[in-house]
């Protein structure tokens, strides 16, 4: 993350030193509209051929650009990915704060529902993610950087948690516990989401597994246990 979470920037072998951010360039209007471009036709080639077997030459075809705009802008499809993966939590961090901001202990069940809506499974994103995944874990150093991304992440994701649960009258005791609960729970529900797209139940089971969570990782504060 950027603004809204610093990311923590592990030193990486020259493998994988083209998954650290460059430096920072100006951005035109027209270079800002190449980058856009870029990262929405790597969506889909992604999506459509997989991440390992994607090319640059494909990317560049997609966007109607060339070889060198893709330079111009990406070192490589591992920082490509990486800024696509930026851009997206941003999104989901901020449209998150903007669910759980007014959550209160009169409707609770709504605040969970609206960050639920925060959180969506997307099928493109999450085959793009899983294959991103698996080649990150066959290279330690850009495994780092996407630990440390995660954990950035979730920093950024969890006060924001806290006080909701907060203002519904609870705390939590163990936050990294939680954390680590909450991403078990929405890696394993969206795969159920995903295998069966036409049914209500897996995202009925979605909210009723997030709920007991929230529920089991915190207590009633200290007005609630009076």
């Amino acid at each position: 993350m950027t603004a809204t979470a610093p990311t923590p920037t592990p030193t990486l072998t020259t493998e994988a030193a083209s998954a650290s951010p460059p430096a920072p360039k100006r951005v035109t209007a027209r270079r800002a509209q190449t980058r856009r471009r870029m990262l929405d036709a790597a969506l889909d080639v992604f999506a459509d051929e997989g991440f390992g077997r994607s090319t640059v030459e494909q990317i560049c075809e997609r966007a109607g650009y060339t070889r060198g705009a893709f330079y111009s802008n990406f070192t490589s499809l591992d920082e490509l990915f990486l800024a696509m993966w930026e851009e997206r939590s941003q999104r989901m961090i901020a449209d998150l704060r903007e669910a759980l901001g007014e959550v209160s202990a009169a409707a609770p069940e709504e605040a969970l529902r609206a960050a639920l809506r925060a959180i969506p499974v997307d099928d493109a994103w999450y085959r793009v993610t899983a294959e991103f995944t698996a080649h990150a874990l066959r290279n330690p150093s850009l495994r780092r950087v996407m630990a440390a991304r995660e954990q950035a992440i979730l920093d950024t994701i969890l006060p924001v948690v806290v006080d909701a649960l907060a203002r519904t009258g609870r705390r939590v005791p163990d936050v990294t516990a939680l954390g680590q609960a909450l991403v078990a729970v929405h890696d394993g529900t969206s795969v159920q989401v995903l295998l069966e797209p036409d049914s209500e139940a897996p995202h009925r089971r979605r909210e009723e597994l997030f709920g007991h969570v929230l529920q089991a990782y915190s207590t009633p504060g200290a007005e609630e246990a009076a």
